[in-house]
């Protein structure tokens, strides 16, 4: 009985990070998502970044050694990178089911979804709130073990798709709401200031001064006064101070004082955090904010939506040509060094663009070229179609003359 105990106490449960209640009643109050995307910045990266993300397809690769060379093809037979970028066979289709996992990995740190397999075959994927999943970790701080429960129900690890942010265990991560609590608390009571600025119709705070001591009646009636004169800006109320009682005005903060510099200077630290420019760039943004969810999102696919065979020959991988095509100049330079570069033919470029192909399967060389082969030393010229060793320094062949 002891051994089965034993083995029984070896992982604990941990409470959710992101619960806000309990860290409301252990710590006081906390910046949770309602209100993290309530501040402009936040929402802005956060609809950005998502929605960028969602558009773009996810799909499944082989290497295959053909003749001693490596090439990659598209597979398509498959049918699991449907299940993420159509339908999930969940309530939420393949859009905004990969909208919700980067919102989650900024916001809390952590994204998952169930995989539904019937044998070894996937069937379908469906988006699970983190709020909603909890771990249960070994003690072991090297041989890391856990299982993750969901009302009740306990699960292996490898039936869920879990992508994580700045984690140690590879299942709990930092989001940005647990990582910049302070600044987010900054821009929100920010965003309370001006909110009682705009209801009080600007109104200074001060306080009344008197020269006799008020009954308890005339201070009520004077509080009641001045409610009704903040309560409803859009009425032109007056307060009547009677004799030897005098308002002063309190004076502005520095906070107040500064209160759009202050604005400008949270705004850029969000963007900062969300590595999104100041000064927006298109290209950077990819680089820095894009990129690497994508890296994260798709080596979370490789270790889960894999079977350990198939990881010697398969991957999943975002389809990033989708990026530009919003930018056609920039998309057509692309195509135009790639043809010619030689790295893609004409048929490839109007397959890429969804245009029916010409039929033309074949490589633009230059005359201008020389070609090398190195397995036989033998070069090729081109211009004066000839072939010449250049180990023997004689020439092999000139084909003008035959």
């Amino acid at each position: 009985m002891n051994i089965f105990k034993r083995k029984r106490e070896e992982k604990r449960a941990e409470p959710p990070i992101d619960d806000v209640l309990l860290k409301s009643l252990l710590y006081g109050e906390e910046i949770d998502r309602e209100k993290a995307l309530n501040t402009p910045a936040v929402a802005r990266c956060v609809n950005l970044i998502s929605e960028i993300v969602s558009m773009i397809p996810i799909k499944l690769y082989k290497e295959e050694t053909i003749d001693g060379k490596s090439k990659t093809i598209e597979v398509t037979s498959d049918n699991r990178p449907n299940l993420l970028n159509d339908d999930t066979k969940d309530t939420l289709n393949g859009v905004q089911f990969k909208r919700a996992i980067v919102r989650d990995y900024l916001l809390f740190g952590k994204a998952f979804a169930y995989i539904n397999k019937k044998r070894n075959n996937v069937q379908s994927i469906h988006y699970v709130e983190p709020q909603k999943v909890q771990i249960v970790k070994n003690f072991d701080p090297i041989f890391k073990d856990y299982d993750l429960t969901v009302h009740g129900r306990t699960y292996k690890p490898f039936e869920f798709l879990k992508i994580t942010r700045a984690t140690t265990d590879g299942v709990n991560g930092i989001g940005v709401i647990k990582e910049n609590q302070e600044l987010l608390k900054i821009a929100y009571q920010t965003i309370k200031f001006e909110q009682t600025l705009i209801t009080t119709g600007g109104n200074k705070r001060g306080f009344v001064k008197s020269q006799n001591a008020l009954t308890k009646e005339a201070i009520k009636a004077l509080k009641d006064a001045w409610h009704k004169m903040y309560a409803d800006p859009s009425e032109n109320n007056v307060v009547i101070l009677n004799n030897g009682l005098e308002f002063q005005e309190a004076s502005s903060t520095s906070v107040e004082m500064q209160l759009n510099e202050s604005k400008i200077a949270t705004n850029n630290s969000i963007l900062d955090i969300f590595s999104v420019p100041q000064d927006f760039d298109y290209e950077i943004f990819i680089k820095t904010a894009i990129m690497p969810i994508i890296a994260a999102v798709e080596c979370a696919l490789n270790k889960d939506l894999l079977l350990e065979k198939e990881k010697r020959s398969l991957y999943f991988a975002f389809d990033t040509k989708e990026i530009t095509k919003g930018d056609i100049k920039t998309r057509f330079e692309a195509y135009k060094t790639a043809l010619e570069s030689n790295i893609m033919q004409i048929d490839e470029v109007r397959y890429m663009e969804d245009l029916e192909p010409l039929g033309l399967n074949f490589v633009k060389l230059g005359l201008q070229d020389v070609l090398f082969n190195p397995s036989t030393k033998e070069i090729y010229t081109p211009n004066t179609n000839q072939i010449t060793n250049i180990e023997r320094g004689e020439e092999i062949e000139n084909r003008n003359t035959q």
